[in-house]
């Protein structure tokens, strides 16, 4: 047989497609003995349908019923958990793991395609957008692996089935993994063709997502491992990619219009990159419905409130403010407005807890575990009953845009100490526009800010860069999670040394009549959003356990495939 190729028995779990029959049949699924015909790659339709199962990877708002990556992901110290309380991702060592076996199944996609198109008889031109297509996805795919796990196997090629050697290699050191993923990255880069669409792969998509993969390693690099040449080296890739394209995603006055669009809106965003994009009766999500549930919404924390500076980029002073009964709910309108607007796009004006609901727009009788509701992804023009039922929504999900750049190259200027007045004012100065800020950044008013929470021994400009980042960013597509991971600050989410993280909001004014039950222990001003239960830290949670059953295939063929420290 021609072309037998399988990408290591750790690919052979969860294999799952839907739909491209052709495919199947022309191809001899299952995969986990691939006879390639290679007539079928000769069709560029062919080709893009097997393109397109690369998007199913970006869960965006999430599909039908089910969760997504933004609201939803809750282990952070911006969120409390919806109706539990959020603990580490992983608990124990388990024996299968879909994050493990999802990424080398969609890795041997990958290879599949870059063999296949390669011998193909398509043109120059169209050989060279799909493989820029395939390993910038190729790459998306060991990133994931690396921040995850660390060291993993690298496979670099399509493997013959009886290379038992090679589809049993020992985990890779993650800096030739990512030093790979680089490679592909700039592949991508010089190879992808141009296009307008903000639904496709395009060469600006890859740029950006080029920035945001370097900019985690550099971080890692420096805050991990202590090695500051690595460091510069891939900030430095940061700032060349983000600049190369950031002129061409111009930050938007209306920051909702990032989170509450329909298609045609997200398609005329001049800020989106790349998006996942929704159509009504056809291709919708639930996010919408869960973050204005009746039965519980996760709201942002006590931490996450106090994050947010004051409009003249003072530090906040007073997170109960002037506090008002009105039309029996306890408004925080003016709270709201003396601080960064984006506080006031994220959640609503009222307070909303367990047994004093708040009915807004949209809204069904809705309450938050911490006392905040969440607006940020409601579009009040849906009607009650679209926003209120679970896959009724078809807003757009950004997925990169001009706001993610923008704060990637800032932080990596920051982090090589290239930062000057010029840059904040490109880069920076936009985003505090659109919030409202009554000051511009400078690097003395940031580097003079002297926040008392940063306990990390990381300079104020660099403090700063990272709270815009929170700011803007926040409950937005799991960055908060991976970003705490690469600067080393997983432990802030540990409940008995950051106990602010599982406190909701200030209750000191609300009518003892209407006084919430669960408040916290630590502060009785402040509701409880721990559910009774603690997080605390242990080294191991930087690295995911490898899966137990993993070890124990490899072993059955004569290698140890080690586990990582903390989960033996």
């Amino acid at each position: 047989m021609k072309n037998i190729v399988k990408i290591a028995a750790i690919a052979l779990v969860g294999l799952s497609f839907t739909g491209c029959d052709d495919f199947i049949n022309d191809n001899r699924f299952p995969l986990s003995v691939q006879t390639d015909n290679p007539t079928f790659w000769n069709s560029p339709d062919n080709v893009q349908n097997e393109i397109n199962y690369f998007y199913n990877d970006f869960l965006g708002y999430g599909n039908g019923t089910g969760t997504g990556n933004f609201y939803f992901k809750w282990t952070t110290d911006d969120q409390c958990g919806r109706t539990t309380f959020a603990n580490w991702l992983n608990l124990t060592a388990s024996p299968s793991m879909s994050s493990w076996s999802a990424s080398y199944t969609e890795i041997r996609r990958a290879y599949l395609i870059i063999n296949g198109v390669s011998a193909s008889s398509l043109t120059d031109s169209q050989k060279e957008d799909y493989l820029g297509q395939a390993r910038l996805y190729l790459a998306r795919q060991y990133y994931d692996l690396v921040r995850k796990f660390g060291d993993v196997p690298l496979i670099d090629e399509a493997l013959d089935v009886n290379d038992v050697e090679a589809l049993y290699a020992p985990r890779t050191d993650r800096n030739k993994v990512m030093d790979f993923v680089l490679e592909n990255l700039d592949f991508a880069v010089a190879n992808i063709g141009a296009t307008s669409s903000k639904s496709k792969f395009s060469k600006d998509m890859a740029q950006a997502m080029k920035a945001e993969i370097c900019l985690y390693e550099g971080s890692y690099a420096k805050y991990h491992q202590g090695d500051n040449t690595r460091a510069k080296k891939y900030f430095d890739e940061v700032i060349k990619a983000g600049e190369a394209i950031s002129g061409k995603y111009p930050i938007v006055a209306d920051y909702t219009s990032l989170y509450k669009s329909v298609q045609s809106e997200m398609n005329n965003n001049t800020e989106v990159i790349f998006s996942k994009q929704y159509v009504e009766n056809v291709f919708m999500h639930s996010t919408m419905d869960y973050s204005c549930a009746s039965d519980g919404i996760a709201g942002i924390t006590r931490d996450a409130f106090d994050s947010f500076l004051m409009l003249d980029g003072t530090l906040p002073t007073d997170d109960k403010g002037e506090m008002t009964e009105d039309n029996n709910y306890i408004s925080i309108q003016k709270l709201l407005d003396v601080r960064d607007q984006r506080l006031a796009m994220t959640t609503y004006p009222c307070l909303a807890f367990a047994g004093f609901t708040y009915a807004g727009p949209n809204t069904a009788r809705m309450w938050s575990k911490s006392g905040y509701a969440v607006s940020k992804y409601d579009n009040f023009s849906f009607s009650n009953a679209d926003a209120t039922t679970a896959n009724r929504g078809w807003t757009c999900a950004p997925l990169f845009w001009g706001a993610r750049l923008n704060l990637a190259i800032l932080e990596a200027k920051a982090e090589t100490g290239t930062l000057d007045d010029a840059a904040l004012t490109k880069y920076m100065k936009p985003l505090w526009d659109r919030a409202g800020f009554t000051v511009a950044p400078t690097v003395a008013l940031l580097s003079a800010i002297n926040d008392p929470a940063n306990d990390v021994s990381v300079s104020n400009l660099i403090w700063e860069i990272r709270r815009c980042r929170r700011n803007e960013l926040m409950m937005d597509d799991d960055i908060r999670y991976w970003d705490l991971v690469r600067w080393h600050m997983l432990d802030h989410m540990d409940t008995q040394k950051y106990p602010k993280i599982v406190q909701g909001a200030n209750v000191s004014m609300v009518p003892q009549d209407k006084y919430p039950t669960e408040v916290s222990a630590v502060d009785p001003d402040y509701l409880d959003c721990s559910y009774g239960q603690s997080r605390i830290f242990h080294n191991r949670q930087y690295l995911y356990p490898i899966p137990t059953e993993q070890i124990t295939i490899y072993r059955q063929h004569g290698v140890d495939l080690t586990q990582n420290p903390g989960w033996e």
